[in-house]
């Protein structure tokens, strides 16, 4: 499980550097590394999307542990 958890997170951040790259400099990574809506770049904003639902699940962990 930990290593889903760390996945997850590591897209999370991915896509949160990205976005942050959106709103200060207009600079899409994925979108030059990938190219404009490629196959793969909607492979990787799925998989960015898909990680954020699941780190949802990490507040009622860290709820549980206090």
């Amino acid at each position: 499980m930990k290593i889903l958890d760390y996945s997850a997170l590591a897209l999370v951040i991915i896509g949160a550097v990205n976005w942050g790259l959106i709103a200060f400099f207009s600079f899409d990574l994925v979108r030059v590394l990938f190219g404009d809506m490629s196959l793969l770049s909607r492979i990787v904003y799925a998989l960015v999307g898909v990680a954020g639902l699941y780190a949802l699940s990490y507040f009622g962990r860290v709820k549980n542990e206090m």
